[in-house]
């Protein structure tokens, strides 16, 4: 059975190659706001980890497996509820147990396992050596009477930590500014962006073979950030939205991949997102909830 893994995961791969591109669509309707469209990577992430699903008679993937594509069912609790894993590969005559088509791709994707398994796991552990060394840089911050950090080795304000996440701010720090800054990564605390970062990291660690895991990360990690913004601004009146985005371009150049930076993402994209933000009235927030579940149910679910 473990042989057959780099055949799901290549598997899911797939699914979630097409998933996240409809994502990267979807997130260009700038009528959406981020905090909203954010959401939808729940998608292709999901598709990265779980190999399986609630069939689903309303699923994208209903119409698509008319076309190409197998629904492989694996357990039925109910008549009516079926768990199932699209299987867009096909190169097999049976799943339980595997029987390839052809001899040799047993074979190779025995193979594949070993090294699919032996890359992902040194990205693992590369990606956590160099975020204890991020961790270390910062141990010897000085702690404020704000409960806020200061040190000489960080160029931007960043949330650093998942358990217990702290603020840490430059020492040459400018106190004009501090009212944004702290709002923006408190906003980040409460989200627990570190830890949704940290989710984004293993699922490209998982699919490191796919370069379109590491755009879909790279364009999570963006929305993060615009997302953050929007909810930091969404009290704030134009003038102090346009100090907010003064203080984005001041600490534009920092970014660290490890940690929710004040300056991360694409700044000029983040002040114009500031810029023109427009609070969304109850009615719409209720619309544009009722529209994301409906959109990420109908791509989690499998053909029904």
């Amino acid at each position: 059975m473990f042989q057959n893994t780099s055949y799901w995961v290549l598997n899911m791969s797939i699914i979630a190659s097409f998933m996240g591109l409809l994502v990267l669509i979807l997130r260009k309707i700038k009528v959406i706001p981020k905090r909203v469209s954010v959401f939808l990577w729940i998608i292709p992430f999901f598709r990265m980890c779980v190999p399986f699903g609630i069939n689903n008679p309303y699923s994208l993937m209903t119409l698509i497996s008319k076309f190409t594509m197998r629904t492989v069912t694996v357990y039925e609790p109910l008549d009516p509820i079926k768990i199932s894993t699209s299987n867009a590969v096909m190169l097999a005559d049976s799943y339980a147990p595997m029987v390839y088509k052809k001899n040799i791709l047993e074979g190779v994707f025995s193979v594949a396992t070993y090294v699919w398994i032996t890359v992902a796991l040194a990205l693992i552990i590369a990606f956590a050596v160099l975020y204890f060394i991020t961790k270390r840089e910062i141990k010897d911050a000085k702690k404020t009477a704000d409960g806020i950090y200061l040190s000489d080795k960080v160029d931007s304000p960043a949330v650093y930590g998942i358990i217990k996440p702290k603020i840490v701010l430059p020492d040459s720090f400018s106190e004009a500014n501090i009212k944004y800054v702290i709002r923006h990564e408190k906003t980040h605390i409460r989200r627990g962006d570190n830890f949704w970062r940290l989710l984004g990291f293993l699922a490209a660690c998982v699919h490191w073979f796919n370069p379109l895991s590491w755009l879909f990360l790279k364009a999570f990690l963006e929305d993060l950030e615009i997302a953050c913004d929007e909810t930091a601004v969404k009290n704030y009146e134009s003038d102090e939205r346009k100090e907010y985005a003064k203080t984005l371009l001041e600490y534009a150049g920092g970014k660290n991949i490890f940690v929710s930076a004040f300056g991360g993402a694409k700044v000029r994209t983040r002040i114009e997102n500031v810029l023109s933000y427009k609070r969304m009235t109850v009615i719409s927030a209720i619309g544009f909830a009722i529209l994301t579940a409906a959109v990420i149910f109908a791509l989690i679910t499998n053909a029904g």
